[in-house]
């Protein structure tokens, strides 16, 4: 019996790195990138195969920048983003060049797909015509304070404080129990 499980063991190494598949100029890095304006937090995400290295959003200019470094010739990216934050005819620049990605939208997001060629650092302007549709802007006094902000969204001091709350608990049960006896 030990025998075979040895050489199913040594299959498996054997055999794992054969059936694998090597990366390619098509293997996704996803991107999550937190946009915060007016009040409201949206998320863009961007699958590609080169390194993002920086982002902006700028919600005069209705304009998304994307900083980029490319080790590939052929660069493809996919990026989604929410209709809520930007939408309308968009207008794409790479490298300060106009460029006509394709687009696919729907009420929710638009998707947009990106293919071009040139490595190094590269830098990507998306604009929209349209900027938080359907939603107004969040005034200062519409907003929680920035301590119950911190407070409800530090998972920390919530685990904190369940823990001391456990041990008193245990410790009121013992005591509890101790004086039954």
């Amino acid at each position: 019996m030990k025998p075979v499980i040895f050489i199913l063991i040594v299959l498996f190494f054997v055999i794992t790195p054969v059936s694998g598949q090597p990366l390619s100029d098509a293997t996704g890095i996803i991107n999550r990138l937190d946009v915060q304006t007016s009040g409201y937090a949206f998320e863009i995400k961007l699958t590609s195969n080169f390194d993002l290295t920086d982002y902006t959003f700028d919600k005069d200019e209705k304009q998304i920048t994307l900083y980029f470094d490319s080790a590939l010739e052929n660069n493809l990216a996919e990026i989604i983003i929410p209709k809520d934050l930007l939408s309308g005819n968009f207008m794409f620049y790479l490298n300060d060049q106009e460029f006509l990605p394709r687009v696919e939208s729907n009420k929710q997001i638009s998707f947009i797909t990106l293919n071009f060629t040139g490595s190094g650092t590269n830098v990507v302007k998306i604009i929209g015509s349209e900027y938080l549709v359907g939603l107004d802007s969040i005034t200062s006094s519409d907003i929680l304070p920035l301590d119950s902000e911190f407070l409800f969204n530090n998972y920390f001091i919530w685990l904190v404080f369940g823990s001391i709350l456990i041990v008193i608990i245990t410790c009121i049960v013992i005591i509890i129990r101790k004086i039954k006896k």
